[in-house]
C-alpha cells in the first residue's frame, strides 16, 4: 500500500530497544546447548576482567559493556575451542596474547544493533581508550541514571554529545532538572530528544521546554506517570510525534495537557498507526497531529478489519443522492465495497479526501465510529465475487489477489471495473507500488492517476526509470504539462526511442523549415499508425516521406 511517508521512524528504534535486551542472532553457537548458559557466564566475566585489569576500565562500566555485547562476544568465543574444564582459561589467555577490537564491543553494549556497528568502526582505532571522549560522556550519562545499553539512541542520533567534555555535559543535565523535572523525566526527554543535551537553552530547545514544562508540571503529567526511565521515555516518545507531524513546538503545550490521557492510555503504536491513517488522507501532516490532539477520542476507533461500502460512507457523511449520483458517474472504479483500512485512498481517488478529513476535524468524528453497513449483502457486486472464484481456480491465486489488494489499496472497490483492470496489469504488487510512486512523486495528482489506470492499465507494466523519463521527455522537450495524460494516457504506453522522440524531432525538423503549417497533437503524432504516419507526411509535403526513412535511419544508427 502507497504510504505518504512521515518522520515517525523512530518508533522502530523505540520497539527495539525496549522490547528486549537479547540479540536476535543466534549467540554462542561453537558452545554446546547445555554449557551455553555457563560459557556465556565465564565469557562476560573474563571479557569485564580483562576490561578492567588489563585496560584499566573502571569495573562497573566494562561490566556493562561484557553484559551488552553478547554478538561480540560470541564471535569472540567462536575462536576458541570449547571443553568445559579449560574454557576460562583458555578465553583469559586469548584475550592476553590476541587484541581484540573494543569498539565493537562498546557500540554494541550502548544498544547499537550488531549489524550497524561496523558503521561506527574506524580503520585505526581498536581501544575504547582512543575514544575517549566517547566512553567520558557515556559514564558521566550512566551515573546519572541514563540506561548503558539505550545510549546507542543518543549516539545514533547526536554523535556530537559525546564529543562535549564532562562537564559540558554535567552542566547540561543540571540544566535541564533546573526546569523542575525529575531525574526519570530527564532522561526520557534526553532520549526522545537528544538535541537537548548540545543546545542553548532558548530558541527551539526553549520552545520545548515551555511545553514540556506545560504538560509534565502544570498539567500535572508527571503524578501519572511510573517513575521509571521506560515509561518517561514511551510518554516523551509520544510527545515527539506531534512534533514530527509539524506541531510548533512551544504551541501546542496546553492542547498536550488538556489531552493528557493521550501520553498515559494508549501505546505510542496506536498514536503511529493512527497517525499513519490520517496521514494518507493527503492533508497537512501538522492538521492530522491537531486533529489527534482536539479529538483524542478518535484514537479508541476500530480501523482496521472493517468492511465499507463506498456509497453507504458517503450517504452517512451526509452526501446528497444528485452528488453522490456525480461521484459514482465519474469514479465508477471507486465504488462498491473496500476495507476502512483503504479509505483515505479511497477519498483520494474521488477528490473527496479534503472534504472527508473537514468533516471530521469540524467535529463529526464520531460518524466514523458509529458507521455500519446497513445490509449484509450492500453494495455486493455479483460479477466481483463470480470472478473471485475463478481467481482461486487459476494457476497462480496468490500473485493474482496481491495484485487485487494493491488495487484495493489505492482505493479500486470491489467491482467488476476493478477486475477488468486486474487483467491487463502486469508485475508483482510491490512492483506496481514502486511505480504508482513514481508518478505521485513527479507530481501526478492521485486521483487523475487512479482514473488513468482505469483507462490504460498498461501504464503500470513498465519499469519506474522508463516511466521517468517518458515524464521527462513530455513535460522539457514536448512543452506539455501532466494534465496531457488525463486525456491521453496511452503516451506512456509507447516505445520513448523508437517511437515518441523520432516522430516528434521529425515534425519539430518539418515545423522548423517552414514545411508543416498545421500543429498536430501529441495524441495524433505518436499514436497514428506507421501507414498513417507516413500518409500525413505525404500530405504535408510529398518529399517529407523520403525524408522520414533518412532521418529514421540516420537515428536508429
Amino acid at each position: 500500500m502507497w504510504k505518504m511517508p512521515i518522520p515517525i521512524s523512530i518508533y522502530t528504534t523505540f520497539c527495539r530497544h525496549f522490547s528486549s535486551s537479547l540479540p536476535k542472532r543466534p549467540i554462542f553457537t561453537s558452545v554446546p546447548w547445555k554449557y551455553k548458559n555457563q560459557a556465556i557466564k565465564l565469557a562476560q566475566q573474563a571479557l569485564t576482567d580483562y576490561l578492567h585489569s588489563t585496560r584499566s576500565l573502571p569495573y562497573s562500566y566494562a561490566d556493562q559493556i561484557s553484559k551488552n555485547s553478547l554478538v561480540s562476544l560470541s564471535n569472540l568465543v567462536s575462536n576458541i575451542h570449547f571443553t568445559s574444564p579449560t574454557f576460562a582459561t583458555s578465553l583469559q589467555k586469548y584475550l592476553r596474547y590476541h587484541p581484540i577490537n573494543e569498539l565493537e564491543f562498546f557500540y554494541e553494549s550502548i544498544g547499537i544493533d550488531y549489524d550497524e556497528v561496523s558503521g561506527f568502526l574506524s580503520n585505526d582505532k581498536f581501544f575504547i581508550s582512543e575514544e575517549g571522549s566517547a566512553i567520558n560522556v557515556s559514564c558521566v550519562l550512566c551515573d546519572f541514571g541514563f540506561p548503558w545499553n539505550k545510549l546507542g539512541m543518543l549516539y545514533k542520533e547526536e554523535k556530537r554529545v559525546f564529543s562535549m567534555s564532562e562537564e559540558e555535559v554535567k552542566s547540561r543535565l543540571c540544566g535541564l532538572k533546573g526546569f523542575r523535572f525529575s531525574t526519570t523525566s530527564v532522561i526520557g526527554i534526553s532520549l526522545a530528544f537528544p538535541f537537548v543535551l548540545r543546545g542553548e537553552l532558548s530558541g527551539e530547545i526553549g520552545a520545548l521546554f515551555d511545553d514540556l514544562k506545560r504538560v509534565f508540571v502544570d498539567f500535572d503529567l508527571e503524578s501519572c506517570v511510573e517513575g521509571n526511565v521506560d515509561a518517561w521515555y514511551e510518554v516523551c516518545r509520544k510527545i515527539r510525534v506531534f512534533y514530527d507531524l509539524g506541531c510548533e513546538k512551544g504551541k501546542v503545550g496546553e492542547l498536550m495537557g488538556k489531552s493528557k490521557r493521550i501520553f498515559v492510555d494508549y501505546p505510542v503504536e496506536v498514536l503511529v498507526q493512527k497517525a499513519e491513517f490520517f496521514c494518507k488522507f493527503g492533508v497537512r501532516k501538522e492538521d492530522v497531529g491537531l486533529l489527534l490532539l482536539t479529538k483524542p477520542g478518535i484514537l479508541d476507533f476500530q480501523l482496521e478489519g472493517q468492511v465499507i461500502s463506498v456509497k453507504g460512507l458517503l450517504k452517512h457523511f451526509g452526501l446528497s443522492a444528485e452528488e453522490l449520483k456525480s461521484v459514482a458517474q465519474n469514479y465508477g472504479h471507486v465504488f462498491g465495497r473496500n476495507k476502512m483500512a483503504n479509505l483515505p485512498h479511497v477519498m483520494r481517488a474521488m477528490e473527496l479526501h479534503e472534504w472527508f478529513f473537514n468533516k471530521i476535524k469540524d467535529g463529526n468524528h464520531q460518524l466514523l465510529a458509529s458507521y455500519v453497513m446497513s445490509d449484509p449483502d450492500e453494495d455486493l457486486d455479483e460479477k466481483y465475487r463470480d470472478s473471485l472464484e475463478r481467481i482461486q481456480c487459476t494457476r497462480t491465486p496468490m500473485h493474482t489477489m496481491n495484485k487485487l489488494e494493491f488495487l484495493h489499496a489505492i482505493g479500486f472497490g470491489e467491482n467488476a471495473l476493478t477486475i477488468k483492470v486486474l487483467t491487463d496489469l502486469h508485475g508483482t504488487s510491490s512492483e506496481l507500488q514502486e511505480r504508482v510512486d513514481c508518478l505521485l512523486r513527479y507530481g501526478i495528482v492521485f486521483s487523475k492517476l487512479c482514473s488513468m489506470i482505469r483507462m490504460m492499465p498498461k501504464i503500470l507494466s513498465q519499469k519506474p526509470e522508463i516511466l521517468q523519463q517518458k515524464l521527462n521527455y513530455l513535460c522539457e522537450d514536448m512543452k506539455s504539462s501532466l494534465q496531457y495524460l488525463d486525456i491521453f494516457p496511452s503516451f506512456l504506453c509507447f516505445n520513448l526511442e523508437n517511437r515518441i522522440k523520432p516522430r516528434h524531432r521529425f515534425h519539430m525538423w518539418l515545423t522548423e523549415r517552414g514545411f508543416c503549417k498545421q500543429e498536430y497533437s501529441i495524441a495524433s503524432i505518436v499514436a497514428t499508425s506507421d501507414k498513417s504516419f507516413v500518409a500525413r507526411l505525404h500530405v504535408i509535403h510529398p518529399d517529407a516521406p523520403k525524408l522520414w526513412v533518412d532521418f529514421s535511419h540516420s537515428k536508429a544508427h
